[in-house]
C-alpha cells in the first residue's frame, strides 16, 4: 500500500518497547505492535489494561515515556499533524460541541477535512440512520457514537482508529458498522479496533493482540483462537451414552453423560467426535459455537489457553 504524500510502508503501526506513564503507575509496558497495511487488527483488555492509553499515545493525545511509535511510516509525535490528516479516530470518551446539531458538527468537522467530506458525511449518516437535527446534548448515547463514527470514517483516512466503537449501538447498528469495517478493508485501509469484546471482534478481524496490564499478552490470528477455542456438543443416543469411547478422543476436554445424553467439552475440530457418533443410532446432535470468550478470559487468569 502506498500511503497518500508518503512513502510506501508495510505496517501501519510499529511500535517498540512503547511505554506511557501516569506519575508513578504505568499504563503501558515495553509494548510492541505490529499493525499490518490492510488488516483489521483487534486490541482487546478489559478497562484499565491499557488500551486506551495505548491509543492515545498513537495520535499523540499522551507522550509516551519510552520507546517508539511509527504510523503509516511516520513518527506518531513528531510528525502528528500530518498525521492527523491521514487517520480517522474516535474516541472512547467521545467529546462532541453539546450545544451543536450532529449537522453542524459535522459540516464544521467536514470543512476542516476537505473536498469530498461531506459527500461521504451524509452518505454515512443516512448508512448508519444518525440524527443530525438535535443539539446533540438532547441525544441518545447510541446516536452521539453514530456522529462519531460518521468523523471517524467521512474523509476515507488510511487508518482508522477505534476505541469501544459500538459502545451504545443496537445490534443493527452494530452489523452496519461491521460491515463497513470490511468494505475499507477491502479497499486496502487498515482498521484498528480496541474492544473488551472477543465475540464483537473476532467477525472482522485478522489478527487479535490481547493486553494485560499494560503488557501485550498475546497475538493470535482469529483462526488460531477459533482452533483452541471449546466448542460444546450434546449427543443423544437411541441407547446408553458410550461414555469410555468419547472421553478418549483427541481434543475432548470433558464429558458428562446423563442416559442416553452425552455432552462433551470439545477444543478445535469436532471431526473425531461426529466419526464416532456415527458408529451409534443417534436421535439428536447440536454442536454450539467455539466460545472464543473463554479464551480471552484465560489470559487474565494468568495462564495459558
Amino acid at each position: 500500500m502506498t500511503a497518500q504524500g508518503g512513502p510506501a510502508v508495510t505496517d501501519a503501526i510499529r511500535t517498540r518497547g512503547l511505554t506511557t506513564s501516569y506519575g508513578a503507575n504505568r499504563g503501558i509496558v515495553d509494548l510492541d505492535l505490529d499493525v499490518r497495511s490492510g488488516e483489521v487488527y483487534g486490541f482487546l483488555g478489559p478497562n484499565g489494561a491499557g488500551k486506551t492509553t495505548t491509543i492515545r499515545t498513537l495520535v499523540d493525545l499522551l507522550r509516551a515515556s519510552a520507546g517508539t511509535a511509527t504510523v503509516l511510516g511516520l513518527d506518531a509525535h513528531r510528525d502528528s499533524v500530518a498525521l492527523h490528516r491521514r487517520i480517522g479516530y474516535l474516541a472512547g470518551d467521545l467529546a462532541l460541541y453539546e450545544r451543536l446539531t450532529g449537522r453542524e458538527h459535522l459540516a464544521w468537522l467536514a470543512g476542516l477535512r476537505g473536498e469530498g467530506a461531506m459527500v461521504e458525511l451524509n452518505a454515512l449518516a443516512d448508512r448508519f440512520s444518525a440524527e443530525l437535527d438535535r443539539p446533540i446534548r438532547h441525544l441518545s448515547k447510541g446516536n452521539r457514537q453514530k456522529i462519531g463514527l460518521v468523523q471517524a470514517f467521512m474523509h476515507r483516512p488510511e487508518l482508522v482508529i477505534l476505541d469501544e466503537p459500538t459502545s451504545g449501538l443496537d445490534p443493527l447498528m452494530q452489523e452496519e458498522f461491521l460491515d463497513l469495517v470490511r468494505e475499507v478493508v477491502a479497499e486496502g485501509r487498515t482498521v484498528f479496533l480496541s474492544s473488551h469484546s472477543l465475540d464483537e471482534v473476532q467477525h472482522v478481524a485478522d489478527r487479535v493482540g490481547i493486553i494485560r496490564e499494560g503488557t501485550l499478552a498475546a497475538v493470535e490470528s482469529v483462526e488460531t483462537l477459533r482452533e483452541r477455542a471449546i466448542r460444546q456438543v450434546r449427543i443423544v443416543f437411541c441407547g446408553p451414552a458410550p461414555v469410555d469411547e468419547f472421553a478418549s478422543l483427541p481434543g475432548v476436554r470433558e464429558v458428562v453423560a446423563e442416559g442416553a445424553r452425552l455432552r462433551l467439552a470439545v477444543a478445535g475440530g469436532i471431526d473425531a467426535v461426529v466419526k464416532a457418533a456415527a458408529r451409534h443410532d443417534v436421535v439428536d446432535l447440536l454442536s454450539e459455537p467455539a466460545d472464543l470468550d473463554e479464551i480471552f478470559l484465560t489470559f487474565y487468569r494468568g495462564g495459558e489457553p
